[in-house]
């Protein structure tokens, strides 16, 4: 994983996320979903592009079953938006990167 999206977990959930100063995409994923893979590459550009005003982080499912479960994650990859500490949008599947744009954007 690339440095521009780091891993949360259920321990760090709270501080990095939920009390995050800039809006916050997270990735829920797994190693062995092949969309979560192709997904990736993605992400990190548009982290790269977002510098800054958002994160981007990714939760592994299978090591952090806890913060899934309270946000009903049930396919991957899954992007929920927070903003101060709210889940603000969701995503499905793997997306272009236009629809991740666009995502981010709402939260700005």
């Amino acid at each position: 994983m690339g440095a521009q999206t780091p891993n949360v977990t259920d321990a760090t959930f709270d501080q990095e996320v939920l009390k995050s100063k800039v809006p916050v995409l997270v990735d829920f994923w797994a190693e062995w979903c092949a969309p979560c893979r192709a997904l990736a590459p993605t992400l990190e550009d548009v982290a790269a592009q977002f510098e800054g005003k958002v994160k981007i982080v990714k939760v592994n499912v299978d090591e952090n079953p806890e913060v899934p479960q309270n946000f009903g994650v049930r396919s991957i990859p899954m992007l929920i938006l927070f903003k101060d500490g709210k889940q603000i949008d969701q995503s499905l599947g793997n997306i272009p990167k236009s629809q991740v744009v666009s995502l981010v954007q709402r939260a700005l």
